[in-house]
């Protein structure tokens, strides 16, 4: 079954438990593939900030490990959860290990990159930590390059929140 909208998706949860998307209703959604040996795994910290600043206005940040980009996400996912936390302070969510391209990719990222694909109309995810911006409503509004750092996305986070 593919999802129709953004709440009907689920994914296992760092635990393997299911998590709804139904109780992200309402709330600001910002939905990262994560990776630890990467050269963008310093946004670890920023989402974090973003995450502290925001988490109570309605800012949901979930991260997603993958390890299709270099294998830069070879560990275990007591061993992500634990380098996350250790190193970077994480309290975000994270979820279990993914694959976000190709004929095993998870259902919500099949349903990201159908909803807003990159640049010159490009579906997959070209790399660790790219990120997708979703609204109140349950709209992709937005999808950012790995490159694009979190602190910038704040402005818009904002806009979204206050909506």
């Amino acid at each position: 079954m593919v999802a129709k909208s953004f709440y009907e998706l689920s994914a296992a949860d760092k635990s393997g438990e299911p998590f709804s998307f139904e109780q992200l209703k309402g709330k600001t959604v910002l939905i990262v593939n994560v990776a630890s040996k990467c050269g963008f795994t310093p946004q670890y910290k920023d989402l974090e900030d973003l995450y502290k600043k925001y988490h109570d206005e309605g800012l949901e940040i979930i991260g997603f490990p993958c390890n299709q980009f270099a294998h830069q996400e070879p560990g275990s996912q007591e061993e992500i959860v634990q380098f996350c936390s250790l190193n970077y302070g994480v309290t975000f969510p994270i979820m279990q290990k993914i694959d976000v391209n190709g004929s095993n990719a998870s259902e919500v990222y099949q349903f990201l990159k159908d909803k807003k694909s990159g640049l010159l109309g490009f579906k997959g995810i070209k790399w660790n930590f790219e990120k997708f911006l979703v609204d109140k409503e349950g709209n992709v509004v937005e999808r950012y390059a790995s490159i694009k750092n979190p602190s910038a996305i704040a402005p818009r986070i904002e806009e979204l929140l206050k909506k």
